[in-house]
């Protein structure tokens, strides 16, 4: 691996060795979170692979290109890509929470805030991805399914990650029960095409 750069630099311009790097060493930022976003990015690009190669002549005419087209659109890896940084970047501020003793209620409440929506947010994220990839699986080229499915697997594991990121940040009980219940229909898809 690379030598690490402590810096506040955007991740989704470091070169993967770097992000690697980066991630192993003993830094507080990336973290975890930037490690679910990379992995939700990796499985959007999987799936837009899958729909890239659901364009033949008879994709075309069945309407599986249209679909595939769709598909495409909504798994854009920028807004992953930023979540690893949003996620760098809220860390850095809930540090301050710990040390700034002058600040005020209403800021560390809204810096706490917003360290748990990013997590929250991505898996949310994820989800609906995952749904997106499921609802293509049938429509998809037959001789590429395993990346879309790659997609579907790699989404999942982020969604898991990025919920162990919400729990560090101690969300209300109805929140995790409700991201819970997310976290149970990826599975029960994942379980489904395995089978």
């Amino acid at each position: 691996l690379s030598h690490p750069i402590n810096t506040m630099a955007n991740l989704k311009s470091f070169p993967i060795d770097q992000f690697l790097a980066n991630l192993a060493a003993k830094q507080p930022t990336p973290g975890g979170g930037a490690a679910a976003a990379i992995g939700g990015a990796i499985g959007s690009a999987a799936a837009s692979m899958a729909a890239a190669y659901t364009q033949r002549k008879k994709d075309k005419e069945t309407g599986a290109a249209a679909k595939a087209e769709l598909l495409i659109q909504s798994m854009t890896i920028s807004p992953m890509l930023q979540a690893a940084d949003d996620d760098a970047a809220a860390y850095a501020d809930l540090q301050r929470t710990w040390k700034d003793s002058d600040m005020s209620a209403e800021e560390k409440t809204a810096i706490e805030a917003r360290a748990l929506s990013i997590p929250t947010v991505l898996l949310e994220s994820c989800h609906e991805r995952i749904c997106e990839i499921r609802d293509f699986l049938p429509h998809c080229n037959k001789n590429i399914t395993s990346d879309a499915k790659v997609g579907i697997h790699q989404l999942a594991g982020a969604a898991r990650a990025a919920y162990q990121t919400v729990l560090v940040n101690s969300p209300p009980e109805e929140e995790k029960m409700r991201l819970s219940k997310m976290l149970k229909e990826i599975r029960d898809l994942e379980d489904e095409i395995l089978s």
